[in-house]
């Protein structure tokens, strides 16, 4: 299978199916703070199993070099994963269904989103996902996600008749 993916925009509705937007943009708020700050509550869920816990991290990361064949996705099954942009870049977001709970994929269902710097993602639970895809060295993002017993980090390689492929334009 050889495909060149396309670099969708990133929206609420477009990445329903993989997790939540993160942004203020045309979200309901609320007034707080004497009336000073606008409060835009909840705009994402953070899902937990029982045993884990909430964390917050930082992660700094590289670009890849593109176009970029991918080779694997990862997924996260007991505890959803937010990324927020910290110096407000551009970057890209590859997700793929959940799935049947197996840790097979169907290459024919992945998607590429470009996020501007101001949306973060939250990948829910057993979403598959390319680790971050930053568009400038050293890019920052906020994390929250789970820390706790078991094995929150399953990864799949793609079979090398798979090639899917990412180019910027």
């Amino acid at each position: 299978m050889l495909n060149t993916l396309k670099i969708e925009p990133l929206t609420k509705e477009a990445f329903a199916p993989f997790g939540d937007v993160i942004e203020s943009e045309g979200r309901d708020y609320f007034m707080i703070n004497n009336g000073s700050t606008r409060r835009y509550h909840q705009l994402a869920d953070v899902q937990l199993d029982e045993q884990g816990q909430g964390i917050i991290s930082i992660f700094r990361t590289e670009m890849l070099d593109y176009p970029l064949q991918l080779k694997m996705l990862e997924r996260h099954p007991f505890g959803s994963q937010v990324f927020m942009p910290l110096f407000g870049h551009d970057y890209l977001v590859v997700v793929a269904p959940v799935g049947d709970g197996s840790m097979n994929i169907d290459p024919s269902t992945v998607r590429v989103f470009r996020a501007s710097g101001r949306q973060g993602v939250n990948y829910h639970r057993g979403v598959w996902h390319h680790p971050l895809m930053v568009l400038r060295d050293h890019d920052e993002f906020l994390v929250v996600d789970r820390s706790g017993p078991g094995n929150n980090c399953d990864e799949v390689y793609f079979d090398e008749s798979v090639q899917l492929t990412i180019a910027l334009d």
